[in-house]
């Protein structure tokens, strides 16, 4: 067992907030292990929160200019993100691994094994990629079929259905390659390249929907392409500053060569996490399908109210991430108990942001959602599911943390397995129960949402209270 040292501050806290915003955001050497917790946490969280709050702003913008082709377009959108919630769970999963594993060889002082799984990462991305593109280029009217679209999807939609899911590998390599960054504690730069992807999408999107001058007006297919081209654009990005090097991690040509070894470790550790999303995301895929049965107005009322959702909870995961970053770099620095500390202190950070952001749900959820829809069906719908949120979101920040304490730590499984009771032998069930069996509609899927999360939340925090995850060897 290894001595726990003492707090030695590698990098002096900042002489104020300014000073302590600048570093975060162009990025520090700083040892995440060593220096001042509060400070660890303030590096790394607001670069994370400022990646997040960009991503979200996209999506908010994506959906905002959608939602000018009419409702179908809306469902368009939410029945493609039903499928691509496949692939985000693949890679949101890997990315957990990968940030584990990066940030557990960081804290141990081994930059050349870092390096190694950073680059065999880039390989398991490539190759998770490719049936998702098959699927989604030769069987995207079908796909959208099996969802219970309507006749104008089934007519305009498939084109966006086959460029968001033929280009996902842009997807997997942007969400792999940032969670390589953040593992080694270079947030900064993982924020710096969603601010340029997601900038470009944001210009690119009125041009390709709308048209303009020689650009032809693609509709609901341009809001994809633009994605693809601002996703690319990132990646290469990403790319560049990987070989070249950042603050605390470069990969070297030579470190590319195939290593099934450490490719099989990363598809080991990411497992659980893949498992974990794919359960989470198959029940929103369900739960879709339900609201579908109930109509297009019930699709685009949801998928409207999960964009301002995502939006408005970005920050939290930001925050949530440095915990995962935080933990796995401290508990490769044999420092379970400052792990611990930071994953509270960051809760408590959650909790007090999303209570404000629950009375923003509660008080004024018409303007939110009134902000993309004219529809009167669509704003009522939506307003609805972000008020019944708002009971929750509370305990919803704490889980976020608690999660990502697991996952930052190696234990994706143990996630996993809770995420199979709530959400498939919960919510799933509860969802169909209430709005088809009681005809509640649309209200009963929202109120089996607030039933599932609200208690997966307290018993993830309690579990993680416990302690045990501190053991987990990766």
């Amino acid at each position: 067992m290894h001595a726990t040292p003492p707090d030695t501050p590698a990098a002096a806290p900042p002489d104020s907030l300014w000073q302590g915003l600048r570093d975060a955001i162009r990025g520090t050497n700083a040892d995440y292990t060593r220096i001042p917790l509060r400070r660890a946490v303030f590096l790394l969280a607001v670069p994370m929160v400022l990646e997040l709050v960009l991503e979200s702003t996209f999506a908010v913008v994506d959906i905002f200019f959608v939602a000018k082709l009419g409702p179908s377009a809306v469902a368009t959108v939410g029945l493609t993100e039903s499928y691509l919630f496949l692939l985000y769970s693949i890679a949101m999963g890997l990315a957990m691994g990968i940030t584990a594993l990066v940030a557990r060889r960081v804290g141990e002082g081994d930059g050349e094994a870092a390096s190694v799984t950073a680059a065999q990462a880039l390989w398991v991305a490539v190759l998770a990629s490719v049936p998702f593109a098959l699927a989604g280029i030769v069987w995207a009217r079908e796909l959208l079929a099996l969802m219970g679209a309507d006749a104008w999807t089934l007519r305009h939609g498939v084109g966006y259905m086959q460029w968001m899911l033929g280009g996902n590998v842009v997807i997997l390599l942007l969400f792999v390659i940032n969670a390589i960054f953040r593992g080694a504690g270079d947030a900064a730069i993982a924020m710096r390249v969603l601010w340029v992807a997601n900038g470009l999408n944001i210009l690119l999107d009125p041009l390709l929907i709308f048209g303009w001058g020689p650009v032809p007006a693609f509709g609901v297919e341009g809001a994809a392409i633009a994605t693809n081209i601002g996703r690319g654009v990132g990646v290469l990005m990403q790319l560049w500053i990987l070989f070249r090097g950042g603050q605390h991690i470069r990969v070297l040509a030579s470190q590319l060569a195939w290593r099934a070894g450490v490719a099989w470790q990363i598809v080991r550790t990411s497992l659980g996490g893949v498992g974990q999303m794919i359960v989470a995301m198959t029940s929103w895929i369900f739960l879709m399908r339900i609201l579908a049965s109930i109509g297009s107005e019930a699709v685009a009322g949801a998928t409207i109210a999960i964009r301002v959702m995502m939006f408005t909870m970005m920050p939290a995961w930001g925050m949530s991430n440095a915990a995962a970053t935080l933990v796995g770099q401290n508990l490769g620095a044999q420092r379970p108990d400052r792990a611990e500390a930071a994953v509270w202190q960051i809760g408590r950070a959650n909790m007090a942001y999303l209570i404000v952001i629950a009375l923003l749900f509660f008080f004024l959820p018409r303007e939110l959602v009134g902000v993309f829809s004219d529809d009167a069906r669509v704003v009522a719908i939506g307003a609805e599911w972000l008020r019944i949120l708002s009971y929750s979101l509370f305990v919803y920040g704490w889980w976020m943390v608690s999660v990502q304490a697991f996952n930052g730590a190696g234990d994706t499984v143990t996630p996993t397995w809770i995420n199979v009771v709530f959400f498939w032998m919960i919510q799933i069930p509860l969802a169909w129960w209430l709005a088809l069996r009681l005809q509640l509609g649309h209200t009963g899927v929202f109120w089996a949402v607030f039933v599932s999360e609200t208690a997966v939340g307290l018993f993830t925090l309690w579990l993680f209270s416990r302690g045990r995850w501190k053991s987990k060897q990766v």
